[in-house]
């Protein structure tokens, strides 16, 4: 087996004792199975961007900002340093997700570190101790099926009112361990407030799980869980005990304009009295 570049660095340093073996390989990292101590561990290596093939990363980053105004200047005009900024917070987002996520009580695997392109993490394993197997891989009764689609939308709430949306969940993106199902790969979780596609990347998100529990329990397929989420986060009343119906009618009356712009006008009224009171207050 080939040992990737990125590991090298730890292995010298200690910080992992053996390369065990390949567990995945995906369109933005290969994950192995790796040795610390005693603790059996995953590190999951994320690929150069010239090597990655999820080529939306533009579209997920929106909204990823920090306190530093000159990398963001940077990021968003794409320049050379702006592109290493940007390449630095892309490595970055599923290590942070992840802690933010685990304290939001998502079950998430507990991670362990972030190093040069690497991120150590828990090892997902099933109850005989083996690596978990993907929700793709899992055979359902209706009725754990119902249970497990409950689980994933309780924890995609929970991911909301964090300020996160997953942005790339699926059946192949959920661990089934013995205590049920774990949500994986956060490299591209979306900055729900701050994204103008979060609305549309969440009801993706969670039409894809609906869609594969519809396989098992054919009554979720009438269901709008997606919608109905956005709808309570939108109005600010989600919270993660809310009950959910999984039903949302969507609002066919159309905005009146004129009362619309009746409402601009008077606003505009109401600042040029404003702005005239305040200059006759400086004159007197």
């Amino acid at each position: 087996m080939k040992i990737p570049k990125r590991l090298h660095p730890l292995l010298n340093d200690g910080l992992i004792d053996e390369v065990i073996c390949q567990l995945q390989s995906g369109k933005e990292a290969q994950v192995y199975m790796v040795r610390c101590g005693e603790a059996v561990r995953c590190a999951k290596v994320y690929k150069e961007a010239n090597k990655r093939s999820f080529k939306q990363a533009v579209q997920y980053q929106e909204g990823r900002t920090g306190r530093n105004s000159r990398r963001n200047r940077a990021m968003q005009k794409r320049s050379n340093f702006g592109q290493k900024e940007s390449e630095k917070a892309w490595l970055s987002a599923e290590v942070d997700a992840l802690y933010q996520l685990a304290a939001a009580g998502v079950r998430v695997p507990q991670p362990y570190g972030f190093v040069d392109g690497v991120l150590l993490m828990e090892l997902v394993t099933d109850g005989e101790g083996h690596a978990a197997p993907r929700l793709a891989e899992v055979d359902f009764n209706e009725e754990l099926a119902l249970d497990y689609h409950q689980r994933l939308i309780q924890d995609i709430v929970r991911m909301l009112c964090a300020g996160l949306v997953h942005g790339d969940l699926s059946e192949f993106n959920v661990l089934v361990d013995k205590d049920g199902p774990v949500i994986i790969d956060l490299p591209q979780a979306v900055n729900a407030a701050g994204n103008n596609s979060a609305p549309m990347i969440l009801e993706r998100d969670v039409n894809n799980i609906s869609d594969f529990f519809t396989r098992f329990a054919p009554e979720l397929a009438t269901t709008t869980y997606g919608k109905e989420i956005w709808h309570l986060y939108e109005k600010g009343s989600l919270t993660p005990e809310s009950e959910l119906t999984g039903h949302f009618i969507e609002s066919t009356i159309a905005a009146d304009v004129d009362d619309v712009m009746k409402v601009i006008d008077a606003a505009a009224e109401e600042e040029f009295e404003r702005r005239r009171r305040a200059e006759e207050a400086g004159k007197g």
